[in-house]
């Protein structure tokens, strides 16, 4: 059994944007309907004694805190300032409170009152950004149809040009394979992001990812061995990787890049998405539920689901429920043309919501990534760009001779 490090708490379960590829209302799981739309305060407060209690249990230093949604932000400054100071008391003198907060951006520039509440409790903000205003806006829309990217880039200024710069975590944005990938990454950057997340697209072999949609199979063997499939996400990915490792000076960190670096030169990764680590996140809905990942609400009804809820169970009754532990096998959780492929440590047979088929065995989530082939060339990429750069960083490095 692995403890849980990281607790996504779903604050707020409705949105002010209607994103036409958003996993939690577009999806197979529509579990949201039944759901209340705010957490209450006798949710958070058990939710934040378990929390102390799991840190204390496991003898945890530090514990990071998610909140999402939904949009966060729809709780309103009073009631977040209510959540985070409830938070901060359960684990004041247990373990060290790392807080962040994912949101759409919207309600920064709406309501005034809230960047304060979250300078006060130090919460790290990631805004969902999907590149220039026509690719944005094409997806991330409100529900009358208007576009929402000259609201979020207020948003954005807000954040980054103020006293709360030191608040801004970075920028999430979904892959559009219509939009041209470096420029999207250059509009990225105007604002200066610490650090990006360039998510693909959730897809499984079921409903498979836009712009591939007769990928239905999954591989009997690994990529490189037989014929080969168009990997657009591939193509995609790997324009922004040589123009991100290509620049002169560090622009900023996109994370799945990074990752799949660490691994490649024998490091642990800390994401979900790649690599073989266990997961240590749990999910608690705005009813207490507790949840796995929230990806899985692509794949079917009640995909995520445990059972569990933080009124009768523990995060350590949690992290014992087979569904977490299936996560925290490694190598042997994989499919065995994922366990048998030279790339299994560094891409960790990929996200694991992605994964899902309705015929695979012994589990439903037992088949390779649907982007199996685009990670493939995208590692392998990777690996050539770093082997063709080792013997030169190895001479820099070396002594100059007296």
């Amino acid at each position: 059994m692995v403890p849980f490090r990281q607790f996504l708490l779903k604050i707020h379960s409705r949105c002010n944007l209607a994103c036409d590829y958003c996993y939690v209302y577009e999806s197979a799981d529509q579990s949201w309907r039944d759901r209340p739309r705010l957490m209450d305060q006798d949710t958070v407060r058990r939710t934040a004694a378990h929390i102390a209690e799991h840190a204390r249990t496991h003898s945890l230093t530090e514990v990071h805190v998610v909140l999402h949604g939904g949009e966060p932000l729809l709780v309103g400054a009073e009631r977040l300032d209510a959540l985070l100071g409830v938070l901060a008391d359960a684990l004041d003198g247990v373990a060290a409170l790392r807080l962040t907060l994912q949101t759409n951006g919207l309600r920064l520039a709406e309501d005034p009152a809230l960047l304060p509440v979250l300078a006060r409790h130090g919460v790290r903000v990631g805004v969902s950004l999907d590149g220039t205003a026509a690719t944005h806006d094409r997806h991330r829309r409100r529900p009358d149809g208007r576009g929402s990217h000259a609201d979020v880039a207020r948003a954005l200024r807000l954040l980054t040009d103020g006293p709360h710069r030191a608040l801004y975590a970075g920028l999430l944005c979904t892959i559009d394979l219509t939009a041209d990938p470096v420029q999207t990454y250059e509009a990225l950057l105007e604002f200066f992001p610490p650090r990006l997340d360039l998510l693909l697209p959730h897809a499984t072999w079921h409903t498979p990812p836009p712009g591939v949609p007769g990928r239905t199979s999954p591989p009997s063997r690994a990529p490189g061995t037989g014929p080969m499939e168009p990997v657009p996400y591939a193509r995609w990915l790997c324009a922004v990787f040589d123009r991100w490792y290509d620049a002169p000076r560090r622009e900023t960190g996109i994370r799945l890049f990074e990752e799949i670096l660490v691994l490649l030169l024998g490091g642990a990764a800390r994401s979900e998405a790649v690599g073989l680590a266990p997961v240590d996140l749990v999910v608690v809905e705005t009813d207490g539920t507790i949840e796995q990942a929230d990806s899985l609400k692509v794949a079917y009804d009640g995909a995520p689901t445990t059972g569990l809820d933080v009124f009768r169970h523990s995060f350590t009754d949690a992290a014992r429920h087979e569904a977490f532990l299936a996560r925290q096998r490694g190598r042997a959780g994989l499919a065995p043309v994922c366990a048998a492929c030279p790339r299994a440590a560094v891409c960790g047979g990929g996200l694991y919501a992605h994964r899902y088929h309705p015929g695979s065995a012994p589990t439903l989530f037992a088949a390779p990534s649907v982007y199996c082939a685009d990670l493939a060339v995208l590692v392998d990429h990777m690996a050539d760009r770093l082997r063709r750069d080792v013997p030169r960083l190895r001479a820099a490095a070396q002594p100059v001779p007296r």
